[in-house]
């Protein structure tokens, strides 16, 4: 049985910082790709970032000021979200997969996903 819970949203100002988490049962994260997409209400759910072995990838938007990473003692994977926007507003969301290089920006490559998080940004 496959669990992903998020934590770590809330409301910050522009310019400010927030760190999410994912921590993820029922599999080890370092065998499959763990993202993060997000998701503006009545608009697509996007790619933020992903992590996948020994490599991040990221969506240009968030370029320079996120952060993907993972610890794999305690099976969670993060992102760490620096000089944040308003346009960064949405509900975030932890997706794992055994996903392939070439599809991990496309959200129907992940099979398991967490609740989500909101994720404010105002002044």
């Amino acid at each position: 049985q496959v669990l992903l819970v998020e934590s770590g949203g809330g409301l910050v100002q522009p310019g400010g910082s927030l760190r999410l988490s994912c921590a993820g049962s029922g599999l080890r994260f370092n065998n499959y790709g763990v993202g993060w997409f997000r998701q503006v209400s009545e608009k697509e759910r996007e790619f933020v970032a992903t992590i996948k072995g020994g490599s991040t990838y990221y969506a240009d938007p968030v370029k320079g000021r996120f952060t993907i990473s993972r610890d794999t003692a305690k099976n969670t994977v993060y992102l760490q979200m620096d000089k944040l926007k308003p346009e960064d507003t949405a509900v975030y969301y932890c997706a794992a997969g055994r996903v392939i290089t070439s599809s991990l920006r496309m959200k129907n490559s992940y099979n398991y996903w967490g609740q989500g998080t909101q994720v404010t940004v105002s002044s």
